[in-house]
């Protein structure tokens, strides 16, 4: 079970307020789709819910299951259940790939994994993930590619098994081959009921997964929330409309964004240039 609560959330980093009043429900069982301009608050959303200790909560609540982990440390929110793959994984030299993932494994097991039980359960979620096992002889993230990043971002989601599951695009750096492979393993996820909150700027991830309900953050508030409906009308227009019809100024940071980006509308850039 997994359901999160955040009330009125206010954040600052570095002395600078990024969230201005977030209010949203990710009820039990929920695939969210997030969307909004660069630099609106998206990553800083899901750092906060995670725990960072950069990001500093000034007003509001984040309640999961009910319990009030606002001031909660990011491994006991960890061990609660609550996992995010970020956006720009760290490299650590010296740290072995398997030596990380049996650590992180066993600091929620009150008995840890014996050698031969960490290696077999890590070669099928290697195998799941289709990354080669010698990956996890290597230093943790220390020279992989971006994609090779992502696809061990997911490795750590399947050992782990979290009961709440944030994506921060997941898929840029993945080829079409490596984004059906994320996708089916988001998928997997949802058939065991998982709740997960994905931030991406392609409709392709979010075609495969098939979220149930969507949000829209400007300028650090929640602005509007749908369904899937919601998700076609952005890949169709893009932001525009979220001005016209709502009277609400967007201001994206983001001026070049991939033709194939929802930031910048799929459909209408490949009209153009056909035109």
């Amino acid at each position: 079970m997994a359901k999160i609560e955040i009330k009125n959330l206010h954040v600052e980093v570095d002395s600078k307020e990024i969230l201005k009043g977030i209010n949203l429900v990710i009820d039990d069982g929920d695939v969210l789709a997030l969307f909004g301009p660069n630099g609106n608050g998206k990553s800083t959303l899901l750092m906060t819910i995670m725990g960072h200790p950069r990001y500093h909560v000034t007003q509001g609540s984040i309640l999961f299951n009910g319990i009030d982990i606002t001031n909660m440390t990011t491994d006991q929110r960890a061990k609660m259940g609550i996992f995010l793959s970020m956006q720009n994984p760290v490299e650590i030299a010296g740290v072995t790939n398997s030596d990380f993932l049996k650590a992180a494994i066993n600091s929620n097991r009150e008995k840890p994994l014996t050698t031969y039980q960490f290696y077999k359960l890590l070669d099928g979620a290697m195998k799941e993930v289709k990354i080669p096992f010698e990956m996890a002889t290597r230093g943790l993230n220390d020279g992989f590619s971006g994609g090779e990043k992502k696809r061990n971002e997911i490795l750590q989601m399947l050992l782990l098994n979290p009961d709440f599951i944030m994506l921060d695009e997941i898929d840029s750096g993945l080829d079409v081959d490596a984004i059906q492979v994320v996708a089916d393993c988001i998928c997997e996820q949802k058939k065991q009921n998982k709740t997960i909150l994905i931030i991406s700027h392609y409709a392709r991830l979010f075609d495969l997964v098939k979220p149930s309900k969507a949000a829209v953050i400007i300028d650090g508030k929640i602005v509007l929330e749908g369904d899937e409906k919601l998700i076609k009308k952005i890949d169709n227009e893009g932001y525009e409309f979220i001005k016209v019809e709502y009277g609400i100024d967007i201001d994206s940071t983001n001026k070049n964004m991939n033709q194939i980006s929802l930031e910048t509308c799929a459909v209408k850039d490949m009209t153009k240039k056909n035109e």
